[in-house]
């Protein structure tokens, strides 16, 4: 094989990366699918290599699939209202100083309403407005 074919594959892992960090899309669970499929080539052609005697090109398939198998698998924290302060859970929910916990309810159902992964929105999102809510409510 030639350089060329190990920095095409390096990019593609690097790629695959990359779009896996971009954050808790709907579409999370087809990058972790396509990531795994991909490590799984790359660990074969890498043990291939190895088997044929090309001890150094196999150790980097492999190491380059067992990177993309960890880097797919590793998951974003759900934010906490504990680590929220009172203006950012405000700005999140859109909602005054003194607003009353019929207005955060009211803010929270409005925005949860476009938010919600049943509704095309985020997980990601949605937990920040659901830790957001909690906040200003145990205020």
């Amino acid at each position: 094989m030639s350089p060329l074919w190990l920095v095409l594959g390096a990019i593609a892992v690097w790629a695959l990366v990359r779009l896996g960090r971009q954050g808790d899309g709907a579409r999370r669970g087809q990058w972790r699918i396509t990531a795994t499929l991909f490590s799984a080539v790359l660990m074969a052609g890498g043990a291939l290599a190895a088997f044929r005697g090309s001890w150094i090109l196999g150790g980097a398939l492999v190491s380059a699939g067992l990177y993309l198998t960890v880097a797919s698998r590793q998951r974003t924290v759900a934010p906490r209202a504990e680590g929220m302060t009172d203006s950012e859970a405000r700005s999140v929910l859109g909602v005054p100083a003194n607003a009353t916990t019929r207005e955060i309810n009211a803010a929270w159902k409005r925005l949860m309403a476009r938010a919600h992964p049943d509704q095309g929105g985020t997980q990601g999102l949605a937990s920040r407005l659901n830790a957001a809510r909690d906040h200003l409510l145990k205020r």
